[in-house]
């Protein structure tokens, strides 16, 4: 009996310097790996890449408007009418076509009289129509050279305005793309240059964060923290920004 008790005792004992050991070795063992996760989260670079191409837009849309004004609303309506056609024939005489050229609806604004203190009157003096046509179009060269002479309606009694017009990339989804993986590189780059005196190596990208693209006219270095989109210039510069982290490997 006595022999027993021993015998269990003794076996009570091993079991407990076992788990002891197993602990011991547990702890060391994740001791390790915690400090190689922490050298592994600390030794990183963080560096900023850019890249910049010029674009030239392959679109655009210019309006221009034109009004009559008249006592009777008939008759500015025809006038407006005609003017229409007078436009219309313009443009199409400078090598628009049918379906470049989109018609807005008459616009109608009645015209009350004043009274000597300039308040306005329950009386209609006349009325004011006005009307806008659009021209949407690939040949942006075509467009910018008759929005510079539109102005000679002028001369034909034609009250025209003329609008600047708007030119556009539509191929901006593509060239993300690929000023994206241009910007990585650089950034890759930068990383290398700053620690090629240290003796290390850049490792894997850890982290990457796009920053905003900046669309602005060739001269022009203006920036905005929520990006540009210039659409007044033919010309255009684009400008894609990454923020990456490379790990740093001795």
């Amino acid at each position: 009996m006595e022999r027993t008790r021993i015998f269990r005792n003794s076996q009570i004992i091993i079991l407990g310097l076992c788990i002891s050991a197993a602990t011991i070795v547990s702890t060391l063992i994740l001791s390790k790996s915690l400090m190689q996760i922490k050298k592994f989260t600390n030794e990183v670079i963080t560096v900023t890449g850019s890249a910049e191409k010029k674009i030239l837009s392959d679109y655009s849309v210019w309006k221009v408007s034109f009004s009559r004004r008249a006592h009777e609303l008939t008759k500015a309506f025809s006038s407006l009418n005609t003017d229409l056609l007078r436009v219309k024939t313009y443009l199409l005489g400078r090598g628009c076509t049918e379906q470049e050229i989109m018609i807005s609806q008459v616009n109608t604004e009645i015209i009350f009289k004043r009274n000597r203190r300039g308040y306005s009157t329950n009386k209609i003096e006349g009325y004011s129509l006005s009307q806008t046509i659009e021209i949407r179009s690939w040949n942006v060269q075509k467009v910018m050279d008759i929005s510079r002479s539109s102005t000679e309606l002028i001369n034909e009694g034609i009250e025209i305005i003329s609008n600047p017009p708007e030119f556009f990339y539509t191929k901006l989804s593509e060239l993300k793309l690929e000023m994206l993986a241009q910007a990585t590189l650089d950034a890759k780059d930068r990383a290398e240059k700053m620690i090629q005196t240290t003796g290390n190596k850049i490792g894997k990208m850890r982290s990457a964060e796009m920053g905003v693209f900046q669309i602005t006219p060739v001269n022009s270095y203006d920036v905005s923290s929520w990006g540009m989109n210039d659409t007044s210039s033919l010309e255009k510069k684009v400008n894609a920004v990454i923020h990456a982290e490379f790990g740093i490997e001795e």
